[in-house]
């Protein structure tokens, strides 16, 4: 291998160049968008069609909102947690991006997760909201997704606010093993995993299709979704350096490097 080869750098490597990553974004977003509503759509209209449970009746409908929207809000946050690694370790220019994109779009997951797991909750369990473990760990969840935007709003500077931000993702993300082992560790009133188990889904399979075909419409959306709205944080980030080197003058241009890549 030639020195120019062994100096190539990898994809994540170019994609740390803000406009390589507009670039690229750009060219796949449409398809991210169209791939996830015609999914997603399909996805809800078999689950709409598919037959009710022997138990829970109509209700079990919900499931098909639910489930996908418990899984996103943990994906989103494993996401912001490979992306504080990229700020602490690595010191990846666009990870910082990545935590705040994903933050809010984790937080209306888990939103979405607690408000259909207490319409479920009220016909099954008779109340809409008990402290167990798997409802009390999402919820602490939810808390943490509101702490980390406050801290990232709290701070004008970005670059200020990217490694204790960071920090707090990583102190967070102890949690997520919490809510996926709660129903295995502790006796909760929460019903135990029926799909992601070791020995196969409990689930039938005419109400198991649909549901992973709607969680695979889900995950489409949250990536076209955060990829806008890094696009739009990175946007925002490069009218403030420009409004800040205007008013310095000419000699705090450098200052717009990192973000016009």
């Amino acid at each position: 291998m030639n020195d120019a080869a062994a100096r190539k750098p990898g994809f994540f490597s170019r994609l740390a160049n803000p406009t390589r990553f507009m670039g690229l974004s750009a060219a796949m977003l449409p398809w991210l968008w169209a791939i996830a509503a015609i999914v997603t759509l399909g996805g809800l209209v078999w689950a709409w069609n598919a037959p009710q449970d022997y138990q829970q009746g109509i209700t079990v409908r919900i499931m098909y909102i639910h489930v996908p929207a418990a899984w996103l809000s943990m994906f989103a946050y494993a996401v912001m947690t490979v992306s504080a690694l990229g700020v602490l370790i690595w010191r990846h220019p666009l990870a910082d991006v990545s935590i705040r994109a994903a933050a809010p779009i984790g937080a209306a997951f888990t939103l979405i997760c607690l408000i259909t797991g207490s319409l479920w909750g009220r016909p099954m369990w008779g109340t809409w909201w008990v402290w167990d473990a798997r409802l009390t760990s999402v919820f602490v969840l939810m808390l943490m997704y509101l702490g980390i935007m406050a801290l990232q709003r709290a701070m004008d500077d970005p670059a200020r606010a990217a490694r204790p931000v960071a920090v707090l993702v990583l102190v967070g993300s102890v949690n997520i093993p919490i809510i996926k082992f709660s129903v295995d560790i502790w006796n909760t009133l929460h019903q135990p995993a029926s799909v992601i188990r070791l020995d196969g889904p409990t689930i039938h399979a005419s109400m198991l299709w649909p549901l992973l075909v709607t969680a695979i419409g889900f995950m489409v959306l949250f990536f076209a979704m955060h990829l806008t709205a890094m696009r739009n944080e990175i946007r925002r980030r490069r009218a403030a350096a420009l409004r800040r080197a205007g008013a310095r003058g000419p000699a705090s241009a450098p200052a717009t490097a990192v973000l016009e890549g």
